[in-house]
């Protein structure tokens, strides 16, 4: 399974449960699991996470480390028809340029695990099967479109297989 990370997993990890100053570890696994190919991020997603940066953000001084962010990188380009059906097929055929831009990269995530096959989208948002239109969660876009998702914790907790790493 390759499990692809939404920037929220990251973002919410180090301000709340695992701030890298506090819990290298779980950094060094993330770090680990990218660099075996078993985990990791479209440029989109990384870019999401840099542009949110503070002055002395320990998140993107981390995430720019070069070993981080190239264990880290999803080194594929998206395939637009395939953002385009998320957004279609998601959320809604008639967004307004308003409703899209609400949406950030999460479209691009998903197509990203449409992608190919055994991807798994890694988010904390949680599922709310009653939102519609820009406000769907992606727990919500990935059942509707027939992808695999799961959280932070349900990540850790995944068996372990050797896969071949990707570049």
């Amino acid at each position: 399974m390759l499990y692809l990370l939404d920037a929220n997993v990251l973002i919410t990890a180090h301000n709340t449960y695992y701030a890298i100053d506090q819990v290298p570890e779980f950094w060094e696994w993330i770090a680990h699991q990218g660099a075996s190919g078993r985990i990791k991020m479209p440029l989109e997603i990384i870019e999401e996470i840099k542009a949110g940066s503070k002055e002395n953000d320990l998140l993107v001084e981390w995430i720019q480390n070069d070993g981080n962010h190239d264990a880290l990188l999803l080194n594929e380009d998206v395939d637009p028809t395939l953002v385009q059906h998320v957004v279609n097929n998601g959320y809604a055929n008639d967004l307004t340029d308003d409703e899209i831009e609400q949406l950030g990269r999460d479209p691009f995530l998903v197509a990203y695990a449409m992608g190919g096959d055994g991807r798994c989208v890694v988010t904390t948002e949680v599922s709310k099967p009653s939102k519609r239109r820009q406000n769907r969660r992606v727990p919500d876009v990935c059942t509707s479109l027939g992808l695999q998702s799961c959280n932070t914790f349900e990540l850790t907790r995944a068996p372990r297989r050797p896969r071949k790493v990707l570049r």
